[in-house]
């Protein structure tokens, strides 16, 4: 039996030897490649913190002490140390999840993956213990270096370290890179530090002791004494800043401690073990290799391995290579074009130029493009001062993030009637890594900023058009926002209405001479739902059912003639893979009233609640988006059995009380 096989809590660590310890770190990488190269997941970063994590859990007490990981997705080792060793089913329906997960374990704190969080959570936690008399329970945020590039980071960071009695150890993990290489200037700080000798010394309590008792008596001494302190303690910090230049930390009065081997189990142990015994906020700084153990991930110098789909392990190389593109390559590809014809356009993301597909614009025109680390606020505050310079700017990250820019999107840039680009990269449901990233929030969001347009293509050829059309919009903000994954196939239009609305589908004969209405459904179908809403129609037609299927290629603003469609119609179903409450179909209920359209509008769309992680399609099914289910609904409407009803065709009525089948006209 292998040493990782014996362990089924982290109080277990400390009965291993140091050479368990190594062999144990040895096991751990290799479960994790022939594990995760199965499943796909968080592979590189992972294999970088099998020390870090196992020291972390020897020289503390989960979940007495509070582990908490800044993004999570470096959290695997952690859930091996805590009782779960079964990866066979990771991030799939059922299975554990690729962060850490509350329902899973009491050793899971923060379920969120929003990086820069950790801080704050410290801050908050510590502030508990004390006040809950428990001071002798440490918290320990595990924040990579790249989430300090997060300006929340720094708001924890300045609280922290206002109360030096808090027992608050931050451990930096310091491999250089977020997705890619960390930028800025944090990253030249992080690489100008070193770990010596003074860092016992000054973890001391004694050290402490001594140093404010001679500091009260010099500056108590009159003249000369407040002379004499004023000399040694810059003497003081001229030799400190000589041998351990950590000034970005001491400016906050925090101590700090490295940089660490984070690959030296002894090394790390030694370490932490001083921080928690100094009893105060203390940054203890790890360096470590991210896809450490592992020649393929070592090599890769994109992201090492950052997040993987399933591989061979021992190459390294995508057991099956998806035939279609994605959109996310799609984008990459056409805004590059546009950069190459406009020399206005700028992009701007925050540590995720590969992921959300600037790379080749950044390779062709290195000068405009802006990788502002993990700063979204920062990002639409920046992108607004660079229109109001005469350029365009184009802010690409995941539709998840934009949640953290919404303020700065409201006032900054859309008060301001900036041209700024969004690009939403993996809008909607994204699967496997649940909840706190699926970008389901945005079209629900963006509906009340004010002269916002919002562009949702259905196909690769939308996404240039559509693309296209928003950069050229310089007097407001506009939002394109696209899926994780490969592209739909292309839906041809039947027809272009005057102001952009595509027709998707129509019956095919037409029965104006029996009713006021020309066809029974309205069916508006945002981007990608387009494959789904004509599935639904089709299957519509097959009960005699007629309907129309329209895709307004821009959503926001409503377009009239979605409206005046809507009152031709005896019911209107929106299909949007965003949150319904407050989504596109409330905008067009809302401008159907407006316009005095008292047809009924049924809103599908994603519900009100956190989804658990799956693939796309089960994630779908299991909150009713699929085509059986909207039909069924649909027919229901139609034949007056389910709110909101269709209107009834003439010379039918609702009488009180009472809800007639109402026959179905025939095609």
């Amino acid at each position: 039996m292998s040493i990782l096989q014996t362990i089924t809590s982290p109080q277990e660590l400390s009965k291993l030897t140091d050479e368990q310890m190594e062999r144990l770190s040895a096991e751990i990488r290799q479960f994790l490649i022939a594990n995760v190269s199965k499943t796909g997941g968080h592979m590189g970063p992972n294999l970088g913190v099998v020390e870090l994590t196992l020291a972390i859990h020897r020289v503390f007490d989960s979940p007495r002490d509070s582990i908490i990981f800044d993004t999570g997705h470096q959290s695997y080792v952690h859930k091996l140390l805590t009782g779960r060793q079964d990866f066979s089913t990771l991030r799939q329906a059922g299975g554990i999840a690729g962060y850490p997960d509350r329902s899973e374990s009491v050793h899971d704190i923060v379920e969120s993956s929003h990086a820069s969080s950790s801080l704050s959570w410290a801050d908050g936690i510590s502030k508990a213990r004390v006040l809950a008399g428990e001071s002798d329970r440490c918290v320990i945020p595990v924040i990579g270096d790249g989430a300090l590039t997060g300006g929340m980071a720094w708001e924890a960071l300045n609280n922290i370290a206002a109360d030096k009695n808090r027992r608050v150890v931050i451990v930096v993990n310091d491999n250089g890179r977020s997705y890619a290489p960390t930028v800025g200037g944090l990253a030249n700080q992080l690489g100008r530090l070193r770990r010596g000798f003074l860092d016992k010394v000054r973890t001391h309590r004694t050290y402490e002791t001594v140093l404010d008792g001679t500091k009260h008596r010099l500056q108590n001494g009159g003249p000369v004494g407040q002379m004499v302190y004023r000399s040694l303690h810059a003497a003081k910090k001229g030799a400190k800043d000589f041998w351990a230049p950590q000034g970005l930390f001491e400016d906050l009065g925090m101590k700090y401690i490295g940089p660490v081997d984070g690959h030296d189990q002894g090394a790390l142990e030694e370490a932490l073990t001083d921080a928690k015994n100094y009893g105060g906020p203390v940054i203890v700084h790890a360096l470590t290799e991210k896809g450490r153990g592992y020649a393929p991930a070592r090599a890769d110098e994109n992201d090492q391995f950052h997040a993987v789909g399933v591989i061979d392990p021992e190459t390294g190389e995508p057991v099956h290579r998806g035939g279609a593109r994605s959109w996310t390559s799609v984008f990459e590809e056409e805004i590059t074009a546009i950069a190459d014809e406009r020399e206005d356009i700028v992009a701007l993301t925050g540590a995720m130029t590969i992921p959300v597909g600037l790379r080749s614009l950044a390779q062709k025109h290195p000068e405009r493009v802006f990788d502002v680390g993990i700063a979204e606020q920062h990002a639409l505050t920046s992108a607004a001062g660079l229109a109001f310079g005469g350029l365009h700017p184009v802010v690409a990250i995941y539709a998840t993030f934009l949640n953290r820019a919404f303020d700065q999107l409201l006032m900054d840039v859309a008060l301001h009637r900036a041209g700024v680009t969004v690009v939403l990269d993996r809008a909607g449901v994204t699967g496997p890594d649940g909840p706190s990233h699926h970008g389901m929030w945005d079209l629900s969001l963006l509906q009340i900023v004010p002269g916002l347009q919002i562009a949702a293509p259905r196909d690769s050829t939308r996404l240039r058009e559509e693309l296209r059309e928003a950069v050229a919009v310089n007097d407001a903000p506009t939002v394109l926002r696209f899926s994780k994954g490969s592209v739909n196939g292309e839906i041809e239009a039947l027809e272009r209405l005057e102001d952009g609305v595509d027709v998707l589908w129509r019956p095919t004969t037409s029965s104006e001479a029996e009713t006021a209405y020309s066809h029974d459904v309205l069916i508006v179908s945002v981007g990608t739902m387009a494959e789904l809403s004509l599935d639904v129609a089709q299957r519509l037609a097959d009960q005699g059912i007629s309907a129309t299927v329209v895709d307004p290629r821009w959503v926001l603003p409503v377009p009239e003639s979605v409206v005046s469609l809507a009152a031709r119609h005896r019911t209107v179903i929106c299909i949007e893979d965003g949150v319904k409450a407050g989504g596109v179909g409330s905008r067009i209920r809302q401008s159907m009233r407006e316009a005095g359209v008292d047809t009924g509008l049924n809103e599908v769309g994603l519900p009100v609640e956190f989804l658990a992680h799956g693939s796309r399609s089960e994630v779908l099914a299991r909150v009713g988006l699929t085509a059986q289910q909207i039909t069924q609904d649909a027919v229901g409407q139609v034949l007056g059995t389910k709110v909101p009803y269709a209107r009834p065709l003439p010379g039918e009525t609702f009488p009180t009380g009472q809800i007639p089948s109402l026959r179905i006209r025939k095609a």
